[in-house]
């Protein structure tokens, strides 16, 4: 099978119940928080939660290409202020450790903003600093840039935007990207029809190159395209369209890679994969 598809599923009460959750709702792929996301520090993985974690996904069938955690909405690394800059690169390297610790070998986030204290090019730098700095003290794992909608001042919502902080990344063998497909249309790029998915699928290679990509977010959008406003809905409900998850679904680009689901409706999971899976 060339798709692995699944969703961003709890790992409440401990990361080890992730796979179990993943499995239930028949996901070949999945992501979740290595920590509560919405706290900046936690306790330390235990031994036992590491052991029990990597168990039950070689139980189930989970290879380490197909998990993409998320790290917490708390952090920020492109942030204009020292304080929060370091409360960020130290949380963001928690998290990066934490996928070395349970053997995944990438990690999604959400680039950074400016808040209106520095110019766009500042601020990418120090995103890219910020990855430098993480890759620097661990070994293994990718650090995947997700593209943003680009609400409020988020960056990452222009192609160029992240390939500017990819060309300042020194390891390159260890930096991705993660396309959403409802941030992408929200952010300007149309692609539910298959002249506007081939010419924004193109953008892409020629500005940031596919070799860097490790994984997409399929959701549909409650919003139109270039509004900024990142508001997910589940497949078939939105805006989108259907036109656009089959042509994911027989692209060979989007092969052996997590292909997750953030939809809001959590019930109807089981089914939008299998829908999904229905449109090869």
């Amino acid at each position: 099978m060339a798709k692995y598809i699944g969703a961003h599923i709890s790992a409440a009460g401990g990361v080890e119940n992730a796979p179990v959750n993943a499995h239930q709702i028949g996901a070949k792929a999945f992501a979740f928080f290595t920590k509560n996301q919405r706290q900046w520090k936690a306790a330390p993985l235990t031994d036992e939660s590491i052991n029990l974690f990597k168990e039950r996904c070689e139980e189930f069938g989970f290879d380490a290409d197909y998990i993409l955690p998320h790290d917490s909405y708390l952090i920020n690394l492109g942030h204009p202020e020292d304080e929060g800059l370091n409360k960020s690169r130290y949380a963001f390297l928690d998290e990066m450790q934490r996928c070395e610790q349970l053997g995944i070998n990438r990690l999604n986030f959400h680039p950074g903003s400016h808040l209106k204290k520095i110019d766009i090019d500042a601020c990418l730098d120090r995103i890219a600093e910020s990855i430098n700095i993480a890759l620097d003290k661990t070994k293994g794992v990718t650090a995947v840039i997700e593209n943003t909608a680009g609400q409020g001042t988020n960056l990452g919502h222009t192609f160029e935007q992240i390939a500017h902080i990819i060309d300042k990344v020194e390891d390159k063998s260890r930096v991705g990207v993660c396309i959403d497909t409802a941030h992408t249309l929200a952010a300007g790029y149309e692609i539910r029809t298959e002249e506007s998915f081939k010419k924004t699928f193109q953008l892409f290679e020629d500005i940031v190159g596919f070799k860097y990509l490790k994984g997409m977010h399929i959701n549909d959008s409650k919003k139109e395209i270039g509004t900024k406003v990142d508001r997910h809905d589940s497949i078939g409900k939105g805006v989108m369209g259907m036109q656009l998850f089959e042509m994911i679904m027989k692209d060979t680009r989007f092969d052996k890679m997590p292909l997750i689901l953030e939809t809001p409706e959590v019930d109807l999971w089981p089914e939008e994969i299998q829908l999904l899976y229905n449109l090869k």
